[in-house]
């Protein structure tokens, strides 16, 4: 049995025996994401004893579903029905900081948030940093390819990974990557790891590259009559040439969420807020600043300021932060994450628009801006069935048009289960042949996270 397996090569307390506690474990935040009863949850500390459970699962056929700290927002992580959850919250251990090499290794557990503060302490930065960085752990990071506000400039989790330590769908513990600064040794394993949601091994240490600490940014806001002129403000910067640090959009019903839960003080007399931040030094970040400014006023902006209150510009973005949560507080909210050229911004914002419009939705705008990445928030009314249905409905419009306007279904949260149909529209057949070609090899038994991403054909 399975279960007794378990138990005879896994030291005490690895697994959780409390049915209560186990169903903590079962799905991650996608809303309308289903998920299935496990018939084991384990939390292993070391890579050892995630291959025991691998080699486990290999011999009794038993599909194997790998999650960090569950914040996802595509399914990814949700158990599947008589899966092992395989939890790697307790491989928290930072096991280095290299500030000559510019490096740290660590466990998949760490919170990002953690690792980046104990990085400052050492003047180093670890720049992904996404909004549920108080909370997301680096081996989900590196599951979803995570992304964040400041990756505009400094790019997406794949571009720090160096090297992975993983336990492949055969059992075997292996090193992929580096940690030098440069190699082209072999295929790069280490990068197809990266956003393959636990589809083709489990990630048990993470190498990744770090940056100097910066300096301090400055931020320019800018207040819309809508959506689309906000867009056409993205649009406008990316013409001119400027690579901002931070490029966020934040609309009036996430503003006016937030504002309720936390009592901020953040209601403003726009429809939208659009949040630029330039880390470029002395003279040269106020020239950029001075230049986003006027992208922001030649687009149509009612107002538009730079910030010179450092602390009311955090409070702005804290509060693009806590849009989801407060959403969430209003019912349940089904979460986009499609991604589209910037020069296209203002359409698929406006193509959203007319998606809430003709399918009777509220939806809420949050976005990664300056890179096209756009979060719109469908919210429903908890129990009301029809709502649910005209909310999906929109949901797959918002998928088609990004595709239409030559975006992708995912820029940062993943496929998981809730863009499969969507990913089979991005790619053409031959394409998906090469993805289920490449998890048969990784993955023989089909017993990493089955159904995720991609179906075999």
């Amino acid at each position: 049995m399975l279960i007794d397996d378990l138990r005879q090569e896994l030291p005490d307390g690895r697994m959780v025996e409390d049915p209560g506690v186990a169903a903590g474990f079962v799905h991650d935040e996608a809303e309308w994401a289903p998920y299935g009863t496990p018939r084991a949850v384990v939390r292993p500390r070391t890579a050892a004893e995630v291959r025991s459970v691998v080699r486990a699962c290999v011999r009794h056929g038993v599909p194997l579903v790998t999650r960090g700290a569950g914040t996802g927002l595509s399914g990814g992580a949700n158990a599947v029905e008589g899966c092992v959850v395989l939890s790697t919250e307790a491989m928290d251990t930072i096991h280095e900081i290299d500030p000559v090499e510019r490096l740290a290794v660590v466990g998949p557990g760490v919170v990002n948030d953690d690792l980046r503060a104990a990085c400052a302490e050492r003047g180093l930065w670890y720049p992904p940093d996404p909004a549920s960085a108080p909370w997301s752990t680096i081996g989900g990071n590196v599951a979803t390819n995570a992304g964040g506000l400041c990756c505009v400039k400094y790019g997406v989790t794949r571009d720090y990974v160096l090297g992975l330590e993983v336990v492949t769908g055969t059992g075997e513990l292996v090193r992929l990557g580096r940690r030098t600064a440069k190699g082209v040794a072999g295929y790069d394993l280490a990068g197809l790891m990266v956003g393959s949601e636990g589809t083709l091994g489990v990630i048990t240490e993470v190498t990744v590259r770090l940056r100097p600490r910066r300096e301090a940014e400055r931020t320019v806001a800018g207040y819309f009559s809508s959506v689309v002129a906000a867009g056409r403000a993205v649009a406008a910067i990316g013409a001119a040439g400027l690579t901002p640090s931070a490029l966020e959009l934040i609309d009036r019903h996430c503003l006016a969420a937030v504002d309720k839960w936390k009592n901020m003080g953040l209601s403003v007399d726009a429809d939208v807020v659009l949040l630029g931040r330039t880390d470029a030094p002395g003279p040269a970040g106020a020239q950029e600043a001075e230049r986003m400014l006027a992208c922001f006023e030649e687009a149509g902006a009612t107002w538009a300021a730079q910030s010179t209150d450092q602390e009311e510009a955090d409070a702005l973005f804290a509060a693009r932060r806590l849009a989801y949560p407060a959403l969430e507080r209003l019912g349940p909210v089904l979460t986009e994450d499609v991604c589209v050229p910037k020069a296209a911004v203002p359409e698929m914002l406006a193509r959203i628009e007319r998606a809430a419009t003709r399918h009777d939705t509220l939806i809420a705008n949050i976005a990664h801006a300056g890179d096209g990445n756009l979060h719109p928030l469908l919210i429903t009314q908890p129990g009301d069935t029809a709502a649910r249905e005209r909310a999906q409905a929109a949901f797959h419009e918002i998928i088609a048009d990004a595709i239409d306007l030559g975006g992708t279904v995912t820029g940062e949260h993943g496929v998981g289960l809730l863009k499969r149909d969507g990913l089979e529209r991005e790619l053409t057949p031959a394409v998906l042949d090469m993805h289920r070609a490449v998890k048969a090899a990784l993955d023989p038994h089909g017993i990493l996270n089955p159904g995720k991403v991609i179906a075999r054909g």
